[in-house]
């Protein structure tokens, strides 16, 4: 499988203990915690590192890690996003003119975006219809099979949509219609997981935290993803440029959402693996997970990009993880003209 195939083998180091402290020990990251020795790993068994909240990195380990490429990103203890270490500018610097260029087209613009969206209507009508057919009683069921109709209506009326503004008020219809019955996809502590559609910034229930969480993990690989081909994360197609947003990650997390974060934040509450005591009020009504849920999130979400499924186009068997490196491959060809449209992935 070439790239893939080296990707296969490097993992993300999550960094969750407060007070921390990264270094570099030869070829080795050494944790220490109070001085103590907590946790070595061999340097080239990382592709990433993630830390978050009051964690300290030491310049050599930055330095050595902007060196060779490997991703190194800063979230605050409720795993916003704060910041990504980032070295020399690499890529093909024809392929990152092509994507500048394609801006400037509203054809390729408009059918990146149709594309993009049409495949997270798909995987979201997915996700709704897996749901239905597990519905404990005939409400949740025929709620789910409602939704899942709207948005066969919405993925049909896409094809003929002109105009990125058109694409844009379908996909935040068919969000509002796929949150406003996200409820009856939790089958499991429905007093404590309770949702009314979509909130953030912050969020105001444990749902919606869990999501947010899952979120911000998924939108830092699609951002590694796209830089590993070359491709400059912030200038997308879909979402609108604002400075320091990344706009092209995204774009592509909008077809992972659903049957990535989604699904797992479901699975992990309705298998009680994740309770309302994982979960922290601060004042205001802001919830978020607390230091424990954050490692069993982790845990999982590691777990779940380990798993293969049978990518559509490739019609071969990948890690979940590694779909949206090859997403942003095959978005890449694209750009550069060697094939004729931009395939979304489209889970089966």
């Amino acid at each position: 499988m070439g790239v893939y195939g080296i990707r296969t083998l490097l993992n993300t180091l999550y960094v969750t203990t407060e007070h921390s402290y990264l270094r570099l020990d030869h070829e080795t990251v050494r944790i220490d915690v109070e001085g103590v020795n907590r946790f070595s790993i061999p340097l080239h068994h990382l592709g990433a590192v993630v830390c978050f909240g009051n964690v300290l990195i030491s310049p050599a380990l930055m330095a050595r890690c902007a060196e060779d490429g490997r991703t190194m990103v800063l979230l605050g203890r409720d795993g916003r996003f704060k910041a990504r270490l980032e070295g020399p500018v690499s890529g093909n610097v024809m392929l990152r003119r092509a994507q500048h260029e394609a801006l400037a087209n509203p054809v390729t613009t408009v059918g990146i975006a149709r594309s993009i969206v049409a495949g997270k209507i798909r995987n979201t009508r997915t996700v709704v219809l897996r749901a239905a057919r597990e519905a404990e009683n005939e409400e949740d069921e025929q709620s789910l099979r409602n939704t899942a109709k709207t948005l066969s209506n919405a993925g049909s009326r896409l094809a003929s949509a002109g105009d990125l503004d058109e694409i844009r008020g379908m996909e935040g219809e068919s969000a509002r219609c796929y949150f406003g019955s996200f409820q009856c996809m939790v089958r499991q502590n429905r007093e404590h997981f309770k949702m009314d559609g979509r909130n953030r910034r912050p969020p105001r229930d444990p749902i919606n935290a869990l999501i947010s969480f899952l979120y911000t993990l998924l939108l830092n690989d699609c951002a590694g993803a796209l830089e590993g081909v070359g491709l400059d994360p912030q200038v997308g197609y879909l979402h609108c440029l604002r400075p320091g947003r990344p706009s092209l990650a995204l774009d592509l997390i909008e077809e992972f959402r659903a049957v990535l974060a989604d699904r797992l934040a479901l699975t992990l509450i309705n298998r009680r693996q994740v309770t309302a005591g994982d979960f922290v009020i601060r004042p205001g009504g802001a919830v978020f997970l607390g230091d424990d849920g954050r490692k069993e999130v982790l845990v999982a979400y590691q777990k779940r990009k380990q798993e293969e499924i049978v990518h559509p186009l490739l019609d071969r068997k990948v890690p979940f993880g590694l779909v949206p490196h090859v997403q942003a491959r095959l978005l890449a060809r694209y750009l550069r003209n060697d094939v004729e449209t931009y395939v979304p992935f489209i889970y089966r």
